[in-house]
């Protein structure tokens, strides 16, 4: 399985530079290979709503939540403490130290554009490189 870190999901979304590698990922995927944080939900809805963009909100909701075999996962209070050794550890902001810890209490490989996870244990993998349906 793979944890999508918040920066793939944003970038499609969005519409951003690299939109179109974000798509051929998620197209690529079968949802239930793919796993996201709460708190990538909420930053999604935080992001989304400052935009005024309430209604890609809502399809995402649907789209992502609602109508597919996408897991959710969020962290209990253990995992809190665990985060703050990880952010310390690897020098990672706190968003990031959240889906490192989720992606290993869970096994699962890390997909993002972030290269700050390229200086953890764990690392990370790019959208581009799953793009070969599994």
């Amino acid at each position: 399985m793979l944890l999508v870190d918040t920066n793939v999901w944003l970038e499609l979304l969005l519409e951003q530079e690299r939109a179109g590698e974000a798509r051929a990922f998620f197209v690529a995927q079968e949802g239930r290979r793919i796993a996201i944080t709460d708190f990538s939900v909420d930053s999604i809805g935080v992001i989304l709503c400052r935009l005024n963009k309430d209604e890609l909100l809502d399809d995402f909701i649907s789209d992502t939540l609602e109508d597919t075999a996408v897991t959710r996962i969020r962290l209990d209070v253990a995992d809190l403490r665990r985060l703050l050794e990880v952010r310390r550890e690897f020098r990672l902001d706190y968003d990031d130290a959240y889906q490192y810890v989720a992606a290993e209490k869970h096994n699962l490989a890390l997909v993002s554009y972030d290269s700050d996870f390229d200086r953890t244990t764990r690392g990370r993998t790019a959208p581009a490189d799953n793009t070969k349906a599994s």
